[in-house]
């Protein structure tokens, strides 16, 4: 019996593991620094969560959804249910089944796990996939709009990497159904040059036709949301545009940009990286005003996004990714000095080093060569004589110099080494 991974599933091992353990701090980093809560919601939800948030015509529910059926009259949870495919309908139903929406609307929170769609596997774009999400809910002002694209930014430059941020408004309840219009016209008029999925998109939300990767080239010919903007829409973009210039976050105007999800009012925001292939989106997001009403609970502004935290490990330099696991190795020059060597690696993690002991099965070179494969700057060396006279041998295996250390100087050696 051969057994293999799912099609569009991957494990993560050694340098791609760190990579996006690496990403996950940090992006844990810039949420603890703007001040956001965490919320951790479950994996499994009722599929009308999704049919009511992201919408019926959307990918995820038409396409991407795992589903879970129980058949059994007797379990009270019958019906449909899927595997989440995103995050911000789950955290807006926790919110509002907390009451959070009646008694204390403003809210920060972000939430970091996995995500199950079903789509076609490609560079970067995996069926589970981790996502880190921050949603600000009980704020209708640009400010809260351009704090979550500082977020990204702070994040970008933690990670030394050359993102691209694409803005967008698609306008609110009062001046985009005049934009619907438009495109619905538009799409009528260019049906035949349409693809299957957008004949079954224009009647039931034509702003999809813009979504749409098979005729991006033909949407270039299609209205423009800013030119149906109602004067309040057309404030609160230029107030988020000046706030992110005065911010010195790069940016640029698309007006083809919409999400692909039915709750998103006014901001919509892509970020994109060249070296994560064709599929180049690594983050995502925007308002969703009316999403807390329809999902029954108050009248609550809200405003998100999410990030592809291995789409953002992919575009790491290769460098990054290759870091070491450790700073030192610990080598025990026999069994017998195997005790004494677990208690130095235990005093060592104690002053925050990363170490790992290497097998007293082998011989001194053998175990040398080995550090060496592994990218380990150092190595600590300790046999019987060393341990009678309180020294460790400390190795740096980029100059292939060594010096004898007195066993409580080691951490501090190290670390003056490896900085």
């Amino acid at each position: 019996m051969e057994l293999t991974r799912l099609r569009g599933f991957q494990d993560l091992l050694g340098a791609s593991a760190r990579a996006v353990a690496h990403v996950e701090e940090l992006a844990r980093a810039v949420a603890r620094r703007y001040a956001l809560d965490e919320i951790r919601i479950p994996m499994l939800e009722r599929l009308e969560l999704f049919e009511h948030s992201s919408g019926e015509t959307s990918d995820i529910v038409q396409k991407q959804m795992y589903l879970v059926r129980r058949h059994e009259d007797s379990d009270p949870e019958r019906g449909e249910m899927a595997l989440r495919p995103e995050g911000t309908p789950g955290v807006v139903r926790a919110y509002i089944e907390a009451g959070l929406d009646k008694s204390d609307p403003e809210q920060r929170f972000f939430y970091l796990g996995p995500m199950l769609r079903y789509e076609r596997p490609q560079k970067g774009r995996y069926r589970q996939f981790t996502q880190f999400g921050v949603e600000l809910l009980g704020r209708a002002d640009a400010a809260a709009d351009a704090e979550l694209m500082f977020m990204i930014d702070d994040l970008r430059r933690d990670l030394g990497l050359d993102l691209t941020f694409e803005i967008n408004s698609l306008g609110d309840a009062r001046c985009r159904p005049a934009y619907r219009e438009a495109l619905l016209e538009w799409g009528r008029a260019h049906l035949a040059e349409l693809c299957e999925d957008c004949h079954q998109r224009i009647d039931r939300n034509p702003l999809r036709l813009l979504d749409c990767k098979v005729d991006a080239r033909l949407a270039e010919s299609a209205p423009k949301s800013s030119d149906f903007l109602c004067d309040e829409c057309r404030r609160h973009f230029d107030q988020v545009r000046a706030l992110l210039a005065d911010a010195k976050v790069p940016f640029r105007v698309n007006a083809r940009l919409v999400r692909g999800l039915d709750y998103y009012t006014r901001t919509a925001f892509e970020v994109t990286s060249t070296a994560v292939g064709s599929q180049n989106a690594v983050a995502a997001g925007g308002r969703y005003d009316g999403l807390v009403a329809a999902l029954g609970g108050a009248a609550v502004a809200g405003t998100g996004f999410a990030i592809g935290i291995e789409r953002i490990a992919l575009a790491l330099d290769a460098t990054r990714l290759a870091a070491a696991r450790a700073d030192v190795v610990l080598i025990a020059l026999g069994e017998t000095a195997m005790l004494p060597a677990a208690a130095i690696a235990h005093e060592l993690r104690a002053n925050a080093l990363r170490v790992e002991m290497l097998s007293p099965e082998r011989g001194l070179r053998a175990l040398l060569r080995r550090a060496d494969r592994l990218g380990v700057r150092m190595a600590a060396i300790v046999g019987e004589d060393e341990i009678a006279r309180g020294v460790v041998q400390l190795r740096d295996l980029k100059t292939s110099t060594q010096s004898e250390v007195a066993r409580g100087d080691l951490a501090a050696s190290i670390r003056a080494a490896i900085k």
